[in-house]
């Protein structure tokens, strides 16, 4: 039996809504979060406002996740305190969320939609219990019923079963059978029924897991929208930079098991970021300042000293007669107090921020080939009638890669975005331009000397050793050089040099990838979905480097905010993939959407 509005005990939505915002709390206190013997947060203070809109953002394994389940009640504190009263409810999407084993779709639902479905059968409960009570006790019992109601009508639950189901056409999910094993559906499909459930619920307090991943234009579209008119919290793991621009009202950065807010959004958390990195060079700047000058003051006053004679002649007595004499003149106190300045300077260093990325140089002496190859805007990169894998038109069971690129020329200094549904070939495209993968027909000309650099899409394999160990390797540096060469990109901390590649995180390994490709001499750059497993300030920092740089730049990515700032900046090529793996040059535009 669902419940039916009652005009009589339900007040308008907005005044139900006012009411419940009025008597809610969500706050975090010193809280503590540890697995095993690894604590994932530390005394963690959070305070969440009715209407704040929060973006988590960190490396993989950082404990982003952890936050959202902590405040979610899903995970036990070892110190500290959740307190959380949330009369509207909270809804968590998680990005890999889990049911019981044999749960169907419809059973995935009521559980993600558990407190609204509560709420459905307690007004029943109560309803029936007013039918069956006595005269003098009804009043109270209308009383517990208006409060249910309340909050049931506050969040609309009457038409939550419609939202959901316009939510899940909205997100691709349109056609799903609700008796279908939820098993039975992928990893990214569980997220979407989870969002869907979320973003249906009329929670107060939505706790969003990276929310567009997995999802298609259109879908981020539609949650944009449905997030422009929620009028509760929102707490988000994202990385989507277009989504945190336009959402975040702070942004919480999770490292080493602690949290940092920076306020005004986005922006402010990027010029936040900037102005941090200045006032450390200010700082560094005036530490070796002042270890240079008493290092300075000890050489001068030593060099003093020794000028100074140990004897001097006595007044009035004569050749031979001599008394002692002071060898310091203060100059001993000076270099005591300069030495012991030097020691709590080197003991307390301040240590240089990190450069922003930069690319190392780019073009090698490359010997002409051909009158054509002598001239200044020679391609490095020709093809020509390429097929692999058959004709784009083949049948998609044939199975395999397949491409199809009639002409395509790559000059130095272009930029070019390639764009296609997922499957399409844009990743068998880079590898083929790359090398890795050699046609069937036709051909790929390179320009003798050419070297290319391909940040892949999937972390490499782990290799054996060290972190140093490997991009020591990799370079073919000796390790000493290697490790100067490393910590100056500024993408690791000191302590994880030495760490073993396999216990770095997704994150750290991303970096080590990146961080061989700033240091290989480039011509061609070949940059399958860079963003993935990188922090929002690091990829503003590779973007910026790619300004200056003088190789071509080919790049396939769903980030939003790299398409538009590529098509703000101009003359930006695209290469459009079709289904089927048919290749079409289009020229320059606006936007590359």
């Amino acid at each position: 039996m669902k419940p039916t509005a009652s005009p009589s005990l339900v007040p308008s939505h907005q005044t139900a809504r006012d009411a419940i915002r009025a008597s809610r709390t969500c706050t975090l206190r010193s809280a503590t979060v540890r697995y095993a013997d690894h604590v994932v947060l530390r005394e963690v203070d959070l305070p969440i406002e009715p209407t704040e809109r929060l973006a988590v953002i960190g490396d993989n394994g950082s404990g982003k996740s952890t936050l959202l389940a902590l405040l979610a009640g899903r995970v036990p504190l070892v110190a500290g305190e959740r307190r959380v009263h949330l009369p509207g409810g909270f809804a968590f999407a998680e990005q890999r969320p889990s049911f019981p084993s044999g749960a169907s779709v419809a059973d995935a639902l009521d559980a993600l939609l558990a407190d609204l479905r509560n709420l459905e059968s307690e007004i029943v409960t109560a309803s029936d219990a007013i039918a069956a009570a006595v005269e003098e006790d009804q009043p109270a019992l209308l009383a517990h019923l208006a409060r249910l109601t309340d909050r049931f009508e506050a969040r609309d639950g009457y038409g939550v079963d419609q939202r959901v189901a316009a939510a899940l056409d909205q997100l691709g999910l349109g056609g799903l059978e609700h008796a279908r094993p939820v098993a039975d559906l992928s990893g990214g499909e569980r997220a979407r029924l989870a969002l869907a459930a979320a973003m249906s619920s009329e929670s107060e307090l939505l706790l969003l897991d990276e929310p567009t991943n997995d999802l298609d234009d259109a879908g981020v579209a539609w949650l944009e929208d449905r997030l422009e008119r929620h009028r509760g919290a929102l707490v988000v793991v994202t990385h989507d930079r277009a989504f945190l621009e336009r959402f975040a009202t702070s942004v919480l950065v999770v490292a080493d098991a602690r949290i940092r807010r920076y306020g005004n959004g986005y922006a402010g958390y990027l010029a936040s970021r900037a102005a941090e990195r200045r006032r450390l060079l200010t700082e560094h700047e005036a530490w070796r300042a002042d270890l240079a000058r008493n290092e300075a003051l000890i050489a001068a006053n030593a060099f003093r000293l020794d000028a100074i004679p140990r004897k001097a002649a006595k007044a009035g007595f004569g050749h031979g007669a001599f008394k002692p004499r002071g060898r310091d003149h203060g100059a001993m106190g000076r270099i005591r107090n300069a030495k012991e300045r030097v020691t709590r300077l080197n003991a307390m260093p301040a240590p240089r921020p990190a450069d922003p990325l930069r690319f190392a140089p780019a073009f090698a002496e490359r010997p002409a080939v051909g009158p054509a190859a002598s001239a200044v805007d020679a391609p490095l990169l020709t093809v020509e009638d390429l097929r692999l894998g058959g004709t784009a038109t083949a049948d998609a069971g044939t199975g395999g890669p397949r491409l199809e690129v009639e002409a395509l020329q790559i000059h130095a200094g272009d930029r070019w975005l390639v764009s296609g549904p997922n499957g399409a070939g844009k990743t068998t495209l880079l590898r083929v331009l790359a090398g890795h993968l050699a046609p069937d027909a036709g051909s790929v000309v390179r320009v003798q000397g050419t070297r290319v650099a391909t940040l892949r899409q999937d972390l490499a394999s782990a290799p054996g050793g060290t972190l140093l160990a490997a991009f020591a390797q990799a370079i073919d540096a000796y390790p000493e050089d290697a490790r100067e060469r490393l910590a100056g990109l500024g993408l690791f901390e000191a302590r994880d040099l030495d760490r073993p590649v396999v216990d770095l995180s997704v994150g750290q390994r991303r970096r080590l990838d990146l961080a061989l490709v700033m240091e290989a001499p480039s011509d061609v750059l070949l940059l399958d979905e860079p963003t993935n497993h990188l922090a929002p300030e690091l990829v503003e920092q590779l973007e910026d480097a790619l300004v200056d740089h003088p190789g071509a730049v080919i790049t396939v990515t769903h980030d939003r905010r790299w398409r538009q700032r590529a098509s703000a900046a101009g003359g930006v090529r695209r290469l459009e993939v079709a289904p089927g793996g048919r290749v079409t040059v289009l020229p320059a535009s606006g936007d590359p959407d």
